[in-house]
């Protein structure tokens, strides 16, 4: 797989014929942009309150996604700002700044996504390009203010970080011609940086023990590939499904030539009967499985080794009637290795269950109960979360 990769990697180097606008006189692209449809502007506000049966310190490692709630107390999950438009007959495009508040207080700003879309390729074809989430399994590319938990499964913050995994690149989709929906993705993307956890990720951070040294991007054999399929069809009037496989490849900061391969299968499954009221009653379960192969090289006091990361998710939500949703997630993770202190990837269990009411479309309430069991805690810790969310102005509408 990694050598098709290099083999498709030149696709991203090839600059974009602008053939196609010639067609367009200056006055004929003046007038239609002047006729586009207006930027759409939108707010989405994460906040929690609750608490722990342990203390702060050690809710922070059992709760290590970028926008879980991390403590005792009142927590800033997600402030987001959301631009979305048509730039001109050929492009669309986004761009997402959050906000959040950490735990020492401070206010932390990130340029989350800011990406164009193609309007007119052919052949089922369209490229994404910019600074965007990585598209692998079903959750890392969704924003937290449309995850059905108030916080991030174990397993993808263990292998993307705790800002999910997102860099600059490209994608080439390819909508295939199939009798069902079946579509393939190719991407290529910087490996470096603290969201590109599990590859060059930043300079002095460790992994099982080994520090990330500084290793420069030379060629496309030092970026981060991505691939995956996804297949979705009915299967009767009432239930649906989708299945995905992903896969990424990409260097790794322990040496001059290591490497890191991680693989994932997902399944999507939803009941929804013909006669419904705004779309309640429905039943919806999702499944996530991810393995990662870390190939550390030697340092003075460690071996040269091959980590191997494991883990995965299911989760089943029942849309009880509108506005009400109950929810029940279990999740595992666990790796190789006498790892019993390492909270990123000594054994964790968590069990979670919530109820959603969502009061309109712009706003929800969530009360979600975790219990989470793990190699360093003593015995088992219980958590409480109320999430309140708001929206104003528009926001892209979520994927199925």
């Amino acid at each position: 797989m990694a050598n098709m990769f290099s083999r498709l990697s030149f696709i991203f180097a090839l600059p974009l014929s602008l053939s196609s606008f010639s067609s367009f006189s200056a006055e004929t692209n003046v007038t239609t942009i002047a006729n586009r449809d207006p930027m759409q502007l939108g707010l989405s506000s994460l906040f929690a309150f609750g608490g722990s049966s342990v203390s702060d310190d050690v809710v922070q490692t059992l709760q290590g996604g970028g926008h879980d709630p991390n403590r005792n107390g009142f927590t800033v999950q997600n402030v987001e700002l959301t631009l979305s438009g048509a730039v001109d007959p050929f492009w669309d495009a986004q761009a997402s700044v959050i906000l959040l508040i950490d735990k020492e207080g401070e206010t932390v700003v990130e340029l989350e996504e800011a990406f164009v879309l193609s309007r007119e390729l052919r052949a089922g074809l369209q490229l994404k390009a910019g600074q965007f989430f990585t598209e692998f399994g079903r959750q890392n590319s969704q924003h937290p203010h449309t995850w059905a938990f108030a916080d991030q499964p174990v397993i993808l913050t263990r292998l993307f970080g705790g800002d999910g995994l997102r860099s600059q690149g490209a994608r080439l989709a390819w909508l295939m011609p199939t009798a069902w929906f079946s579509e393939l993705n190719i991407g290529a993307q910087n490996a470096n940086g603290e969201t590109v956890n599990s590859f060059l990720s930043a300079p002095g951070e460790e992994i099982a023990g080994y520090t990330l040294t500084e290793r420069q991007q030379r060629n496309a054999a030092d970026l981060l590939y991505s691939l995956r399929w996804l297949n979705g069809f009915d299967v009767s009037e009432t239930v649906s499904v989708n299945i995905g496989a992903s896969e990424l490849t990409g260097p790794n900061a322990t040496g001059s030539n290591t490497a890191t391969n991680i693989y994932g299968a997902d399944l999507y499954l939803k009941w929804q009967p013909v006669q419904n009221q705004r779309g309640f009653p429905f039943i919806a379960w999702q499944t996530e499985v991810l393995k990662r192969r870390y190939t550390a090289e030697a340092s003075t006091t460690l071996e040269q080794e091959v980590l191997n990361d494991w883990g995965g998710y299911t989760q089943a939500l029942w849309g009880i009637k509108p506005g009400w949703v109950a929810g029940v997630r279990y999740e595992r993770a666990d790796a190789s290795g006498d790892n019993a202190d390492d909270v990123l990837r000594n054994e964790r269990r968590r069990i979670a269950v919530n109820m959603s009411w969502y009061a309109t479309e712009y706003s929800k309430l969530r009360l979600q109960i975790n219990r989470d069991r793990a190699q360093h805690l003593d015995k088992a810790a219980t958590s409480v979360w109320l999430q309140m969310e708001y929206n104003l102005g528009s926001h892209a509408a979520h994927t199925f």
